[in-house]
């Protein structure tokens, strides 16, 4: 099963994302757009993991997210990977507690680790974001990245992770949540 572990933000806040990228979408048909019901934060992905891994995976997520306290993020701006000009992804930013993030993200892989599920992008910088759209092809997004420039999304807790199956199929993937996890209170 291909899994990743993220936090998935209140449906308010999506809402207000949603509100300012569903304008844009009708000038580029040319990108894969994302929508509200699939949109979250990547902790860590990890991929094809067998039924044994998987049933590992609980005990250490729920330590790791256990580890932390719930902190404050909110949305702003946008950019591309690996750039503007010649983008394969679309994506708004992650601002507030990113410490906090980048702690959590850290606590997650290692976890997953120990599981016996290496993220496979273990090793990369942590990027934390939200993606907006896909491009088939490396597409000129520098527009989309300008338009989104100004957006500051209200805060919101990140307060507990979530294990998601990813079912590929044709369109867009589906999610499945499979296990939810608190992290520690606010102080």
């Amino acid at each position: 099963m291909r899994l990743f572990v993220a936090i998935s933000p209140p449906p308010a806040v999506l809402d207000e994302l949603e509100t300012r990228v569903a304008p844009l979408r009708p000038a580029r048909a040319d990108l894969r757009w994302t929508g509200p019901e699939a949109w979250h934060v990547t902790l860590a992905f990890l991929g094809e993991v067998g039924e044994d891994t998987a049933a590992a995976l609980p005990p250490r997520l729920g330590r790791a997210a256990h580890r932390h306290p719930a902190f404050s993020l909110s949305f702003g701006a946008a950019g591309a990977f690996p750039g503007a000009r010649r983008a394969r992804v679309l994506w708004t930013g992650i601002d507030g507690d990113r410490p906090a993030l980048v702690a959590l993200a850290q606590s997650v892989a290692a976890g997953s680790r120990r599981a016996g599920a290496p993220p496979p992008d273990e090793g990369r910088r942590f990027r934390p974001h939200l993606t907006l759209a896909r491009c088939r092809e490396p597409a000129d997004v520098g527009e989309l990245v300008e338009a989104l420039a100004g957006f500051t999304g209200t805060p919101w807790p990140a307060a507990e992770i979530h294990l998601i199956r990813s079912h590929l199929g044709a369109g867009q993937p589906r999610y499945e949540t499979i296990g939810t996890w608190p992290m520690r209170p606010e102080p």
